[in-house]
């Protein structure tokens, strides 16, 4: 969508070879080898993978019949993937490789890359060998290492295998990860609610490590959005106003802020276009129902997330920062919410109900719970399922990830929206938050991204991965 996250990525595949003499077919790393290989790899990834999300730019014209083999071939590939602006590179290995080429492609490019060998799988009876792919791949990694260059890697398999999908799939999706999160474009509605000490965030670290910029909107700016919005869009207000009517239940507090509702609606959604944003970290409960006469922002957060518009509760900037990061995780397929760490569950020692007071979006929702708003706030339970529940956060200037994976059990009803989750040791993660730097906001979205978040921090050396809790 205009002016938000940009879940499509494109990628360079740079099929190489080693620079050696030109030897014949069925001999040791023989170019007719690798370049068949080359030819028939690309072509099937950009058959079976490309999609809504995922295009690619090839090394066609290239090197030396396509492939890609010394110093000027791997300049020449870098200046296209460049100008095509690539959001990532992988790198495939046709034969033993050529580390001094790949190393200078990934520097010159400045994107995610990832290494490929693909499975050798041809022997001759006098003993030769013509790829070796494997084998170079180890020598492409090392280079890499020297120059501090961070890589992803596809495991040694077939193009064909289950293994290439989970491979490539997973970088993609970092790749989205990597591309979004770099000069995230955030807005900061309002200001921090004043008894949470617990949400303060350094804007300066922000944009010195990440390149994240705030763009702050002051209320002012609210009001007067909203009041024309209020007086010139009934039309839209209209339209708004029905997704709350058909599929909410409502109380009878709920009515009379309709109208209102639905221009908030309108209102952050002019926000997001004309500030150009990614992302909103939203304030609620305070200044919302002082600033228009009890109104409360929690079932339009709800409903913007719906559709794409991602905000975050209590103006809490990491937590926005992670729903960010995980919906990019999903390709945007999946919908984040925020919920907190709340109660125990009543028997299952190793559950937890994770909660928030109505601003979830209404796809989470179980198809065997009832939707209601009740005075402005939705109620319903989220769908069953594996969820990564995941926040960054700092402390001093360290900057951090923990990614957790929980599972839905049964569990008393509650008001607001929520899931009971049961994780494998309830008691260390307490202990673990408890340590800090975490709270109890944490971002949730179903799946288990657990991967591609270890894989992404990669990419950050000024975020890493909070791996205390893995056994």
């Amino acid at each position: 969508m205009l002016n938000m996250l940009d879940y499509k990525v494109k990628i360079g595949l740079c099929p190489m070879r080693r620079d050696t003499t030109n030897r014949p077919a069925k001999t040791f790393l023989t170019w007719v080898s690798a370049e068949e290989r080359g030819h028939r790899f690309v072509k099937y990834i950009e058959e079976n993978f490309a999609d809504e999300n995922v295009e690619f730019v090839d090394a066609n014209g290239l090197g030396c019949n396509d492939l890609i083999f010394d110093e000027a071939s791997a300049e020449a590939c870098a200046e296209r993937f460049k100008a095509e602006k690539v959001d990532a590179v992988i790198i495939i290995n046709c034969n033993f490789g050529n580390e001094e080429a790949a190393a200078d492609l990934a520097k010159a490019v400045g994107k995610p890359v990832a290494i490929w060998a693909p499975l050798d799988d041809e022997y001759y009876v006098d003993g030769m060998r013509p790829t070796d792919s494997q084998c170079g791949s180890f020598g492409v990694s090392r280079q890499m290492q020297r120059y501090h260059i961070p890589f992803s890697h596809i495991p040694c398999c077939r193009v064909e295998s289950p293994e290439f999908k989970e491979g490539f799939d997973r970088f993609a999706r970092v790749a989205c990860m990597v591309k979004n999160f770099t000069g995230m474009r955030i807005g900061q509605v309002g200001i921090r609610p004043k008894p949470f000490y617990s949400v303060i965030w350094n804007e300066g670290e922000l944009m010195e490590k990440f390149g994240i910029r705030i763009i702050p909107i002051n209320f002012a700016v609210i009001q007067n959005t909203f009041n024309d919005v209020f007086a010139n869009e009934k039309e839209e207000m209209a339209k708004v106003e029905k997704i709350f009517t058909e599929n909410y239940q409502m109380d009878d507090l709920t009515p009379q802020y309709l109208e209102r509702m639905s221009a908030l609606v309108l209102t952050y959604k002019r926000l997001f276009k004309e500030f150009n944003l990614d992302v909103i970290s939203g304030e609620c409960w305070t200044g919302f129902p002082q600033m228009f006469d009890g109104l409360c922002p929690c079932s339009v957060y709800g409903v913007l997330n719906d559709m794409g518009y991602i905000i975050s509760c209590e103006s809490d900037m990491h937590c926005v920062m992670t729903m960010a990061l995980m919906s990019c995780a999903s390709l945007g397929k999946k919908k984040t919410f925020l919920g907190e760490f709340t109660v125990r569950h009543p028997e299952n020692r190793n559950a937890e109900l994770l909660w928030h007071c109505g601003p979830f979006p209404l796809s989470v929702k179980a198809p065997d719970s009832t939707a209601r708003l009740v005075n402005q706030r939705e109620w319903f339970r989220a769908k069953d399922g594996t969820y990564t529940v995941a926040r960054i956060d700092q402390e001093s200037g360290n900057y951090m990830i923990l990614p957790l994976v929980c599972h839905t059990v049964p569990g008393p009803q509650t008001h607001g929206t929520y899931i009971w989750g049961e994780f494998e040791d309830l008691q260390a993660v307490e202990d673990r938050l408890l340590d800090g730097p975490y709270i109890h906001h944490f971002c949730e979205i179903e799946g288990d991204y657990t991967k591609e978040v270890k894989e992404f921090c990669k990419y950050f050396p000024n975020l890493s991965v909070d791996t205390s809790l893995e056994n």
